[in-house]
């Protein structure tokens, strides 16, 4: 039996058994031969009626933006193949993140408190051979997911917006002026416009990609446990092993409301001669009493937690179809370096709520418009090369110590730049002033490894990163000018949609939504 066959057959609800069927998701991704869905289709002939005006597939992180449109009236059906319940593992985030939710009145401050299950200070990056770094305030706020999900959904249903659960998303027609959505238990839903919320996987988001192998994958796997002896910070980003099995090992521990959460996770292509899920979770237990200076057996375990989150370079997606958003990880809109989730939602809820709310008035729901939703975001493809310099090809050969001695490098230049710049690349937002600082004083303190790293990123991932790095810079600039035209742009009624939706993508592109 092996280490995690033995510890897994101790947690309830056979996470063993889940692993392993997730595990045969993640081999059929590494194979050459993905199956393509045909969910969707399009039909000339006009649908001439429609029951809502959104219909919402997904309704875990779809019920955040199902509340919010509810409560500016619109007729809103929120579609999910369980019951929309939290889970217990709790989201981690940025207290000033979470402030998001008051702002739209979709919680009050006494259910913020509520809906805060952890807090902690501070929180620790740290690699072998280098001093730690610690901050505050990033990432150190679990929150309930079993409170918040039943909060927003009793907003959603008193707001007028109507949830089926058990119900499954099977097929979608697009007709010129609507769209007809199928479902598994046989039910019919006609919308104006159809929200994906059903993730990496959805079909439809499969088939808008044509089968497509995702360009870069974070495996991730680890536990909440009790036992720990200290139990009182986090780690945000830590390594303390050298290149294993082509890839470079990190590690994430949360202080939970039940025990201590900590992650093993490493980016990795797609290849099919990379390992399981359940290798990499043997890995995770072998490495576990090292990092956490533990013994397994002073532990127990509560729960398991294992998956894997693919990345493409063409994203956020773009669907060839009208009438059909894919927003939260459907959309691809993270960047290559976060698990997605809660946090990514959160941050665009804001910008998604006042974008499709306004996409509903002006009926500025063809595919080209909904695009502007989804739009091009220099500050997430730069973050391209990082994830790249972080991973590791298949038969490629790189000296066992080198990510780690550059992450060591950039971090420290970082934290001697200050928290300006240091916090909100934590927090997965690159801005210009900060990254041309960081990367100009690395290079010149530290040339060698800038130079040793070029041939690990490849001089062609560099080029695209350079065109990125640019666009940064523009964006940059052009946001404030964007604001100052607002007055004028007022008048002009038809264009407003157009003119609000580069403004954000000038905002959010350049990292200018960072609020401390």
């Amino acid at each position: 039996m092996s280490l995690t066959e033995k510890i897994l057959s101790q947690v309830p609800g056979n996470p063993l058994e889940s692993l392993r069927r997730v595990d045969q998701v993640w081999q059929k991704l590494r194979s050459e031969n993905t199956p393509i869905p045909t969910t969707v289709k399009t039909e000339t002939q006009l649908l001439e009626n429609y029951d809502w005006d959104v219909v919402i597939c997904g309704g875990t992180l779809g019920i955040l933006i199902g509340a919010t449109l509810a409560k500016k009236g619109w007729r809103v059906a929120l579609l999910e193949r369980g019951i929309l319940k939290g889970r217990t593992q709790e989201w981690n985030i940025s207290r000033k993140e979470l402030e998001t939710f008051v702002e739209l009145n979709l919680l009050s401050l006494e259910e913020l408190k509520t809906a805060i299950a952890t807090e902690y200070n501070p929180a620790r990056i740290g690699f072998p051979d280098t001093a730690d770094i610690w901050v505050k305030d990033v990432l150190n706020i679990g929150v309930d997911p079993v409170y918040l999900l039943e909060t927003l959904k009793q907003r959603f249903l008193e707001a007028g917006g109507q949830l089926f659960e058990n119900t499954a998303y099977e097929a979608t027609v697009i007709h010129p002026d609507g769209v007809n959505i199928q479902t598994s238990n046989g039910q019919s839903f006609k919308t104006r416009l159809l929200l994906d919320a059903m993730g990496h996987f959805s079909p439809i988001v499969q088939q808008a990609r044509e089968g497509k192998k995702p360009d870069a994958v974070c495996l991730v796997v680890g536990t909440c446990a009790t036992g720990y002896s200290k139990n009182d910070t986090g780690d945000i980003f830590a390594s303390f092993t050298p290149i294993q099995n082509q890839c470079q090992y990190f590690w994430e521990a949360f202080p939970a409301r039940d025990g201590r959460t900590t992650y093993l996770f490493t980016y990795l292509d797609a290849h099919p001669d990379r390992f399981s899920l359940e290798f990499f979770f043997e890995e995770y237990l072998r490495l576990l009493p090292e990092y956490q200076k533990v013994e397994l057996s002073q532990l127990t375990f509560q729960r398991a937690l294992f998956g894997f989150f693919p990345c493409y370079r063409q994203s956020p997606l773009k669907t060839p179809w009208n009438r059909i958003l894919p927003v939260g990880d459907s959309s691809g809109s993270q960047s290559p370096l976060s698990f997605g989730g809660f946090g990514a939602m959160v941050r665009h809820l804001k910008r998604l709520t006042v974008g499709i709310d306004e996409a509903l008035q002006t009926n500025n729901l063809s595919s080209n418009a909904l695009a502007l939703l989804q739009p091009y975001q220099p500050n997430v493809s730069v973050t391209w090369l990082f994830q790249r310099s972080m991973s590791i090809g298949v038969n490629q050969k790189v000296e066992p110590h080198q990510i780690n001695q550059l992450l060591a490098g950039v971090f420290q230049v970082m934290e001697q730049l200050g928290e300006p710049v240091l916090k909100p690349f934590l927090q997965d937002v690159v801005q210009f002033p900060a990254l041309a600082q960081t990367l100009l004083i690395t290079s010149l303190k530290q040339p060698e490894l800038v130079i040793k790293i070029l041939p690990q990123v490849g001089i062609g991932n560099l080029l695209d990163w350079m065109r990125h790095y640019f666009n940064l810079g523009i964006y940059t600039l052009l946001y404030p000018v964007g604001g100052a035209m607002e007055p004028f742009v007022k008048k002009i009624q038809k264009q407003k949609y157009y003119y609000h939706r580069w403004i954000e993508q000038w905002k959010y592109g350049s990292g200018g939504d960072y609020i401390d």
